[in-house]
Formats: C-alpha cells, structure tokens, sequence
C-alpha cells in the first residue's frame, strides 16, 4: 500500500496558508538519507499559475527549510524542514510532467522557491535536471547563502536565479536575517562568471531596507555582475502577520505599513540610474 504521508495534495490554497508538522512521522534516518541522495524533498506546497516567479506563468514548489530568520519573512512556517510535506522526487517530477506541454505554450516555466531551495540541494538539482530534461524554463529562487553546494554542471540546468538580496550593511544584514551577507555576494558573482541571468529580489520595508545609500551600494554592485537582467522591488506587506502570532514568534514588525508608491518609485529609480532594469 503506498505510504499515506506522500500521497497527501500538494497544492495549498495559496503560498500564505500555515502548514506545519507535515513530516512528524518521518523517521529522522530517512530525512537525513533524503537530504544525501534527494530522493525525496520536503515541500510546503505547488501552486501554479503563479506570474511573478519568473517568466510567464509557471509552477512554483515551495520548500521547507531555511538557515535564515528575516524580520519581514512572510512565511516562518517554510524555516522548518519538518513542517513541508514529504514528497518523492518521482512524484515532483511526475507532477511537473502534467504542465510541461501548458507551460512551453504560456513561455512560463517552474520556480523552485522556499524557504530556501539549497537547503535541500540534492533534491533541487535532481529536479531542476529533470525539468530541464523535459524542455521546461527553469528558475531558483534563492538567498544564496548554499549556493557553493551546486557544481558548474549543476548550475547550467537552472535558467534563471531570482537572487535576494536582503541589504548591504554586513552588520545590518546580520540584523535582519541573522546570517552573514558574504556567500550571498560570492554567489552573485560566481553566476556572474557563468553567464547566468539573475533577477534580482529586495524587499522594501519602510525603516529597515529603505536607507537609499544603502541601497545605491546594493544597485552598484549588480550593475558591475553584468548578468542581472531586472530587478524587483519587493513592497513589503503584512500576508504573512498571523503566521508568526500563530507559531508563537516575536514580530517586531507588527505596526510596520506597507510603503507608498511614491518609495518604491524612488528605490526603483536608484537601481535604474546604475543602469538597470527596475520595476
């Protein structure tokens, strides 16, 4: 009989619903043989039909598990492994192989996101071969931080990077996500010396990334990679509030508005006067 935790629906209502302790049940030898091999991931969700993860409109598979703690993360729920659901790498490639002919039509493709993708990093290269072996757009949503786990070959099946960049401080980056900023720029400039394309990604909180000077250093930087096709300014908002008051975690955010179009208007013309792409 199959195992009833892999045959649970991927799908969730949306990227915001609150999914915890989907893998309780998995003994902790197979998480850490699935984290060796990538025979099986742990996933928050699949959600399709999604149109700003990448190019067109593409399936997205949202890991669980990040190293990063970001004041502002709209989905504490995906920093534990545990919470995503197990799925066998066979199934995500099953379920995949029912888009591949709607997402070549639509230009779309799949984004693998999270969490962070790399935490999982066997899984997310055996797919992403998979995906790529099936003619479908590949894109990775990332912080970077693991990005040395994938090797040059690795990196050639992957289309597209959306790399997020939360700020540039290093004090400030430890701050807000409590991890060093280091991998993150050596990353960038590893996908830079690969002719990779990347989408850049920076969330815009009033009071915390919206230090222009800041972000001018930030604008600099990718406009000297030379393979950064655009960059998204990311208004933050409050989707994700209730998750944290539900898990029991401090958010010191709480009384933090969205920004007005006036700021996200003045951070996107700091990256366009470096040069480059900004919406």
């Amino acid at each position: 009989m199959p195992d009833a935790r892999l045959e649970r629906p991927l799908t969730a209502r949306s990227p915001f619903e609150l999914r915890v302790h989907l893998s309780r049940e998995v003994p902790e030898p197979d998480v850490r043989m699935a984290l060796v091999t990538g025979d099986m991931g742990f996933l928050h969700s699949f959600t399709t039909g999604a149109t700003v993860d990448g190019p067109g409109v593409r399936v997205v598979a949202w890991t669980a598990g990040c190293m990063w703690r970001c004041r502002f993360c709209h989905n504490p729920d995906t920093w534990t492994m545990r919470n995503g659901l197990p799925v066998t790498l066979t199934r995500a490639i099953d379920e995949l192989r029912k888009y591949r002919h709607g997402l070549k039509v639509m230009s779309g493709g799949f984004t693998l996101s999270g969490g962070e993708p790399l935490m999982q990093d066997r899984f997310a290269a055996r797919l992403f071969a998979a995906a790529s072996g099936m003619g479908i757009h590949t894109a990775l949503d990332t912080n970077g931080f693991y990005g040395d786990k994938l090797s040059d070959e690795e990196l050639q099946t992957i289309d597209l990077v959306l790399l997020d960049i939360k700020t540039w401080d290093p004090e400030r980056h430890r701050e807000i996500t409590g991890m060093d900023a280091a991998p993150t720029l050596a990353f960038a400039r590893r996908l830079a010396a690969a002719r990779r394309p990347i989408w850049m990604r920076y969330v815009l909180v009033p009071g915390l990334t919206d230090d222009v000077d800041d972000i001018a250093h930030i604008a600099g930087f990718a406009a000297e990679l030379g393979n950064v096709e655009r960059v998204d300014v990311l208004p933050f908002h409050q989707m994700g509030k209730y998750k944290w008051q539900q898990l029991g975690i401090p958010y010191t955010l709480a009384a933090t508005a969205p920004p007005d179009a006036e700021l996200v208007e003045r951070v996107c013309d700091v990256f366009r006067d470096a040069g480059l792409k900004a919406m």
